[in-house]
């Protein structure tokens, strides 16, 4: 399924891949759209931000006689990347307590 998301899920997610592995926009996005709709006009945006606050920093690696900038997620990032997986848990069960009616998962 597709959903909408916010920018904090946005975000969220996009730690969240680079929690796993240095990657590059293109990839990003392409992992993204499994569940999202974004665009890359979106995208980018939110890497440049979390690139500003120090979350993420970003090298160029050649690959087929072009730079392909990928981003790495820093010790920062990885630190904000686990309280906004902790604070969607809670979101998450509190959904699911209310569409459940108090039932545990």
């Amino acid at each position: 399924m597709i959903y909408p998301l916010s920018t904090p899920q946005l975000e969220y997610l996009i730690l969240s891949v680079l929690c796993k592995r240095d990657s590059y926009g293109y990839e990003i996005s392409q992992q993204l759209k499994t569940v999202t709709n974004t665009k890359d006009s979106t995208l980018y945006p939110i890497l440049k931000r979390l690139q500003g606050n120090g979350l993420v920093v970003t090298y160029d690696q050649q690959y087929q006689g072009r730079n392909r900038r990928y981003y790495q997620i820093t010790p920062e990032g990885r630190g904000v990347c686990q309280y906004l997986e902790n604070e969607w848990r809670l979101y998450v069960n509190a959904i699911y307590e209310i569409a459940h009616g108090g039932e545990k998962q």
